[in-house]
């Protein structure tokens, strides 16, 4: 049975993965029964607030780890701004590059935010992880085996 751990380290994987990585893993999650998909994000952090969950939901739905229902848009947004959160305090004011990472298998959702941080010619990173508990929708528990 996957648990919520399992999914929290597959959105990690896919945000510190290349976009080749990311192909692979996404074939392979999703023959273990976890939908996942990664999304590459840049720019000033406070700028890009607004975007980066944009991304992340737009790809969500995009790639059928949620549907278009408030309850699962919502955990979207609340996962990624916990994730933005958590990387805010040293990102804030600064050129940022790097890739959000969403995870899901049945009721389980997970984004991971990984970004390097532009400081003159050094750079610095940072990662966010948020997690999120969504219902199982009825037309959904055809796809997930572990119900």
């Amino acid at each position: 049975m996957i648990k919520s751990i399992d999914v929290a380290k597959a959105a990690v994987k896919l945000a510190l993965s290349t976009r080749e990585e990311e192909e692979k893993l996404v074939r392979d999650y999703k023959k273990a029964g976890i939908l996942s998909t990664g999304v590459d994000v840049g720019g000033n952090l406070i700028q890009s607030i607004p975007k980066i969950i944009e991304r992340a939901l737009v790809a969500s739905k995009r790639t059928g780890i949620i549907q278009n229902v408030h309850i699962h848009e919502g955990a979207i947004i609340g996962a990624a701004r916990e994730a933005i959160n958590q990387v805010s305090e040293k990102a804030t004011g600064f050129s940022v590059g790097g890739k959000i990472g969403i995870a899901r298998c049945d009721e389980h959702i997970s984004i991971c935010l990984f970004m390097s941080i532009g400081v003159l010619h050094l750079d610095d990173m940072v990662i966010g992880l948020a997690h999120r508990s969504i219902p199982l929708l009825e037309n959904e528990k055809v796809y997930f085996k572990s119900e």
